[in-house]
């Protein structure tokens, strides 16, 4: 795993790096790269509405440079993509943030600033039902069709949410899914299939990180999955050796920051969601042309997304909660909601007059 500038050039080049480089990390460059992807996509889109005449321009003020003074000037929704891009940026992160409090209560409540300030503890629900909030008062105010721009942004949210998994998968943040008990790790970091007895014995190895992690090694969830002689094994599990946290076992012989590896491997989660968010945007993007309902293609976005994350929370680690004989987490809960959300526009936006979208 590469946590920072500073680390990845060093393994990939062999040759000292300045300290200077660590400051860069690198979940914040998949971060940027996903706003960036975003913003372009959402750029594109708003501008295809407004060809159509589904988005108008509005008067915003601006002050002239020369003279100081202010003119209304009229613009373009596809000319306030930077101001929607911050706007959902701060309010995605708090947002997170918050939700992931309630979904680490316990360790929340123990360092509340820590965790509120901490690089990791991002949940991403929580950021899409915040930044859509605040993203509702902002189109209101400037009187763009929200029922268009969700439209329009729905390609936008996935490609992001994507790259930005990207994000978690290389730098290793601990975003990933249960233990493959199939693969276990060496000593000096690599992984490896496990013989008969050697997933129960790293389970002592690594004792004091799955009792802190899982309450006890009788409870760490786990999955026998040894990957068939066609697939890589990196596809069915990963030990995420030097990851950013610096979770896991020390790995011998490593010294300085990031020698964390995890003793099992585990299900590269933040790698499939990747792949699928991809292929979610491309059919997105090729059917955008086809919806002529306005918030159709949000419903779709919507029950793809919840279908997505709902399915890939059966092999995540996750706080769960007790409804007795139920014991759903989080995103399990929330993406069940979006899908029936996303069923519902598309019922009921089907029973109005089409219209070009």
């Amino acid at each position: 795993m590469y946590p920072n500038f500073e680390f990845a050039l060093e393994q990939l080049t062999g040759a000292d790096m300045p300290d200077f480089l660590n400051i860069f990390q690198i979940f914040g460059l998949f971060v940027a790269l996903a706003f960036i992807a975003s913003a372009w996509v959402l750029t594109s889109e708003l501008k295809r509405k407004e060809k159509l005449g589904l988005l108008q321009p509005s008067l915003s003020p601006v002050k002239d440079k020369k003279t100081g003074e202010t003119k209304q000037v009229l613009t373009y929704p596809h000319q306030r993509v930077s101001e929607i891009v911050i706007i959902c940026a701060v309010a995605g992160l708090l947002g997170a943030k918050i939700f992931n409090a309630f979904e680490t209560w316990d360790n929340f409540i123990q360092d509340p600033i820590g965790n509120l300030f901490s690089r990791s503890g991002l949940t991403f629900y929580g950021g899409l039902i915040c930044a859509t909030l605040v993203l509702m008062y902002y189109a209101r105010k400037h009187k763009i069709g929200f029922k268009h721009l969700c439209d329009a942004a729905a390609p936008a949210l996935i490609l992001g949410y994507g790259i930005g998994r990207l994000g978690c998968h290389f730098s290793g943040d601990g975003d990933w899914g249960i233990f493959n008990s199939a693969y276990i790790t060496h000593p000096d970091g690599s992984l490896h299939l496990a013989a008969t007895g050697q997933f129960e014995h790293m389970l002592q190895v690594g004792k004091e990180y799955f009792v802190n992690n899982f309450g006890s090694i009788s409870t760490v969830p786990h999955l026998y999955a040894p990957a068939p002689s066609w697939l890589p094994d990196w596809l069915y599990a990963m030990n995420y050796a030097h990851n950013v946290n610096g979770e896991g076992i020390a790995i011998a012989g490593c010294t300085g920051n990031y020698c964390g590896v995890l003793p099992v491997g585990v299900f590269p989660t933040p790698l499939y969601e990747a792949v699928v968010c991809s292929g979610i945007f491309a059919f997105l993007w090729a059917i955008r042309r086809k919806i002529n309902i306005p918030l159709q293609m949000f419903g779709i976005y919507l029950i793809f997304n919840g279908a997505e994350r709902f399915l890939v929370e059966k092999i995540r680690v996750n706080y769960k909660y007790d409804w007795g004989f139920l014991h759903p987490t989080q995103a399990e809960i929330i993406s069940s909601i979006l899908i029936l959300i996303g069923i519902g526009i598309l019922i009921f936006t089907k029973k109005k007059q089409p219209q070009t979208a």
